[in-house]
């Protein structure tokens, strides 16, 4: 009876809808004859478009630069909070918490005046922060800015629930503050911060909202194919190309979770997560 309420949406709003993208993805829509079993044929022919493997290649390469070092930061703010017990570490831990609060659509809408060539503060730097060179750089600041105070209050918690005593022990053996960061109390999370990773990865996979909102200030560096999201949205509301979108998503869906997967299982021993 508890569960029921989350059971229902769970149903109605993640399970079936996946059954009939799936369904949608087998078929496909032509002139003629209209919908068509199409068994897995829009599935090979994204194996083939290049424009989904470029967009899958973007995102991996943003996801292997990105992810450690928003982690990276998320865990030396949680251990600069854990290691200063004031009313400084207060402010901290809400200052760094903050861009999180901020929706997703407004923070990009934000960064997108700043990088603005007109009006934006930096363009007193002569660098274009939306061009093609720039412009996944520029997309992995937000990104960092937006989830690296979530990432750090997920590792702050953990932290505290580190025993007290084994910090004790090891300074009366004579260890030094980053002694105790770096081989006691990053190795005790290290649990969350796998998960904190692998939530990465899945976002990072995902990447849609930013490059979306963003693409009106320089449509030809981010294109309709910039991310896998990016190119289904476009295929099935620019182009009504809705079977083929869903396997697209499908696909993508694969991604993510092979990815996930075999990060898990390469760090299965060390964060205890089996």
């Amino acid at each position: 009876m508890f569960v029921a309420p989350f059971a229902t949406l769970l149903l109605v709003f993640l399970l079936l809808p996946m059954v009939y993208a799936f369904k949608l993805s087998l078929y496909r829509s032509t002139l003629v004859q209209g919908e068509v079993f199409a068994a897995f044929d829009n599935y090979r022919q994204a194996f083939a478009d290049p424009e989904f493997r470029s967009g899958v290649l973007r995102v991996l390469v943003f996801g292997l630069v990105q992810t450690p070092v928003m982690i990276g930061l998320a865990l030396v703010l949680a251990l600069l909070v854990d290691g200063v017990s004031s009313r400084f570490a207060r402010m901290l831990r809400l200052a760094a918490f903050v861009p999180y609060a901020v929706p997703v659509v407004i923070g990009t809408l934000m960064w997108g005046f700043l990088y603005s060539q007109n009006t934006g503060p930096f363009r007193f730097t002569g660098i274009d922060f939306v061009a093609g060179d720039t412009v996944l750089a520029s997309l992995g600041n937000l990104v960092v800015w937006q989830w690296t105070g979530y990432n750090m209050i997920v590792l702050y918690a953990a932290l505290q629930g580190v025993p007290r005593e084994i910090y004790e022990s090891a300074r009366i053996d004579g260890a030094g503050a980053v002694q105790v960061a770096l081989r006691i109390k990053a190795p005790m999370i290290s649990a969350a911060l796998v998960l904190c990773t692998v939530f990465t990865i899945v976002g990072t996979l995902q990447f849609f909202t930013e490059p979306l909102i963003l693409q009106p200030l320089n449509p030809g560096a981010i294109t309709n194919s910039y991310t896998p999201n990016v190119y289904a949205y476009n295929q099935a509301f620019s182009y009504q190309q809705y079977n083929y979108s869903a396997a697209i998503s499908f696909l993508l869906g694969a991604v993510v979770f092979v990815g996930s997967y075999i990060f898990l299982f390469a760090t299965r021993k060390r964060s205890s997560l089996r």
